[in-house]
């Protein structure tokens, strides 16, 4: 066989170094330092550890919800209050072989004759919609909320002939006790809501939700600055009327009801905030029971509006 190397019986012959190579050698053999902490290490971040550890993989955070985005309300009861009402809807989601009863029926009724578009998905497709929330297998896609100026509302009740009732909400943040607040507010006259436009809830498919449609026929205005539009407020001519646990004055003996009012409901654990308990013209409150230290903010809301609607009758 010509040519050494194995089997040949001769020694294979050596190849002469190359120019250079010393240098990658030492540096090959050279330590790469301190391991980084994993923190810094993204190659690594997100991988499960073989082994059976026992360290579980972080949980990505939620994105928080834009505000152009949509909303999606679930439920057979709350899909057709909703459509009876005229809520502004996209499309009427139904589940793939949901057995179907008059409400799903009425819905997709309600929705053909309004020109919503109706699609039908599997369960996990309205699971992810409904973000897990309970949807019976139909679900109602909402477009974003489109917020009154604060002038509006006292233009709206201009327009009706009437006292203006405005109700503000001060560190309300649960969506469902803006609705339970719109639902009372359109039973006993209101003529819209006022809101933050920071740390407070908004119009969600929850406050929809739990508004059965009033909110259809309720503005909601948002101010980037409660105190300065309850300050204008006072200056087109409305009295300021917050609600307080900590106030001295009963709501029955308040004198304001029957004028031009904004009645500001704080949160039911820091109720008023400094600032708006300042601005306020009269500070009340509704008189319990000791046991009970607060009253939920959408119940607070309901007696208050109670006793302004009784008044002005």
């Amino acid at each position: 066989m010509a040519g050494g190397g194995k089997g040949s019986g001769r020694p294979a012959k050596k190849k002469n170094p190359t120019k250079g190579t010393g240098g990658n050698r030492r540096r090959g053999l050279e330590g790469k330092g301190a391991t980084p902490p994993a923190h810094m290490r993204h190659w690594f971040k997100d991988k499960p550890r073989a082994g059976g550890s026992g360290a579980e993989r972080p949980t990505a955070a939620r994105r928080p919800r834009r505000e152009d985005a949509p909303e999606f309300m679930g439920g057979r009861n709350p899909v057709v209050e909703a459509l009876r009402a005229g809520v502004p809807a996209n499309t009427l989601y139904i589940g793939q072989r949901v057995e179907s009863d008059d409400r799903v029926r009425e819905a997709i009724k309600l929705a053909s004759e309004r020109g919503i578009a109706l699609l039908e998905v599997s369960r996990d497709k309205l699971d992810r919609l409904t973000e897990g929330a309970v949807h019976q297998g139909i679900a109602l896609q909402l477009p974003p909320y489109e917020y009154a100026h604060p002038d509006d509302l006292v233009v709206h009740a201009q327009d009706a002939a009437e006292v203006p009732l405005i109700v503000a909400l001060d560190g309300v943040t649960d969506p469902r006790n803006l609705g339970a607040i719109a639902r009372s507010a359109t039973a006993f006259g209101a003529h819209g809501l006022l809101v933050p436009s920071r740390r407070s809830a908004g119009v969600t498919a929850g406050a929809w939700k739990t508004s059965a449609g009033t909110l259809a026929n309720l503005p909601v205005a948002r101010s980037a600055n409660l105190t300065a539009a309850l300050r204008d407020y006072r200056e087109a001519g409305l009295f300021v009327v917050g609600l307080d646990g900590e106030a001295t004055v009963d709501l029955a003996d308040a004198d304001l009801l029957t004028e031009p009012l904004v009645v500001v409901i704080g949160s039911e654990g820091k109720g008023l905030s400094r600032l708006v308990r300042e601005t306020c013209d009269l500070v009340v409150r509704i008189p319990m029971h000791t046991a009970a230290e607060s009253l939920n903010a959408g119940v607070a809301a309901g007696i208050a509006l109670y006793e302004v609607a009784s008044r002005r009758r």
